[in-house]
């Protein structure tokens, strides 16, 4: 079990396969005293020590069947689940990236040698079994795309090699699974990894919202592609997450996709006075907060975007809908921002402690929490 711990912590760094800057903020400069003015433990907060670093929010079906995985080495409970999980989905993606990321993990921990099988055989095994597979074929290019980011230097011969072999997987399980986004998502990574031209990832975005035009994931790896590849400016990054915002249908989360491209920018503007109180950063939180009202409640990308919005809304002091979304989301810290930190918990904790004793300061108190 213990892989699975740093397993899911990367999952969500790898999510979308957004690689963000880690960024210092300074969250000292915000709070109303020192967060040990307030005792989290009183609003009956998860302790620093007990929160869950693997994932944004549970997932027991997917947890259940990594373990087993890992302890047994069949690969057959997840081609199960991966088959029974709906391919226009979140979660399907999500998984996919969470299969691929154990077996990468396991791998770099387990190379192999004389007398040592390889980390992450199953997914081998799972290859060579059931070559049919679709399930299987999106893994395995999802473990070609992490593998290349994680061991080769963008750039090198080895690292092109990897990312040709991910680009022809990434073809095989499109093949196998012809409605399915997540091959192309996958290729997404592939695509700023190959330094594709714009008129070939504009062809790839297009088969992508052929196939799921809400996909939110698919979404926050365009975005990046936006934010770095060819337009760099925090203006035509907004103009792409608020045209997809405007056509959300009702309780999608891709309302809160500004708030994402305005926490890509924040090197830029981050220094200016009141910024978090700015009407860019204004509305960017008033859309993401009516995605998260209006999203079903087992979206599984509605934790991801309460996990930035808690940030968001501690920086903007505005206490009480901050401790609302931790209330939500408490327990599980493997989500933006916390994932950037050497130690996500920890500044989930501090994040939570600043929240808790600014309510506090404000009047507020346990008998009247939100949420």
């Amino acid at each position: 079990m213990a892989i699975l711990w740093l397993l899911m912590a990367l999952l969500m760094l790898c999510f979308v396969l957004l690689p963000f800057r880690r960024r210092r903020r300074g969250i000292e400069q915000v709070h109303p005293g020192h967060p040990d003015a307030a005792d989290p433990a009183r609003y009956g907060f998860v302790r620093q020590e007990e929160l869950d670093v693997r994932m944004p929010g549970p997932d027991a079906d997917l947890l259940d069947v990594l373990d087993l995985v890992q302890r047994t080495g069949d690969y057959r409970a997840a081609a199960q689940l991966l088959a029974g999980t709906e391919a226009e989905s979140e979660t399907r993606w999500q998984r996919v990236q969470a299969f691929a990321g154990a077996a990468a993990l396991e791998l770099q921990q387990r190379p192999g040698g004389i007398h040592e099988t390889p980390g992450g055989q199953w997914l081998r095994v799972w290859r060579t079994e059931q070559p049919k597979d679709a399930g299987g074929a999106a893994v395995h290019a999802e473990f070609l795309v992490q593998q290349a980011w994680r061991t080769s230097v963008p750039g090198t011969d080895d690292f092109r090699i990897i990312m040709e072999e991910a680009r022809d997987a990434c073809a095989q399980a499109a093949l196998l699974a012809p409605g399915d986004p997540v091959p192309y998502i996958v290729e997404l990574s592939v695509a700023r990894g190959l330094g594709y031209q714009r008129e070939e990832f504009d062809q790839l975005w297009l088969k992508i919202l052929d196939r799921a035009p809400h996909h939110m994931g698919a979404h926050l790896a365009a975005l990046h592609h936006w934010c770095e590849k060819w337009h760099g400016s925090r203006e035509e990054a907004y103009a792409f997450a608020e045209a997809a915002a405007a056509r959300a249908p009702e309780g999608s989360l891709l309302s809160a996709l500004p708030l994402f491209a305005v926490f890509e920018h924040l090197p830029e503007v981050n220094l200016v006075m009141g910024f978090y109180q700015s009407e860019v950063v204004t509305k960017a939180m008033h859309g993401a907060l009516h995605a998260v009202a209006t999203a079903r409640a087992d979206d599984p990308v509605l934790a991801h975007v309460r996990h930035l919005l808690t940030f968001f809304l501690v920086r903007a002091e505005r206490w009480a809908e901050a401790m609302d979304q931790f209330v939500h989301v408490d327990g599980h810290v493997g989500a933006l921002p916390w994932t950037l930190s050497a130690d996500p918990a920890a500044e989930f904790a501090l994040y939570r402690a600043v929240a808790v004793a600014g309510y506090e300061a404000n009047g507020g108190s346990p008998a009247n929490l939100p949420g």
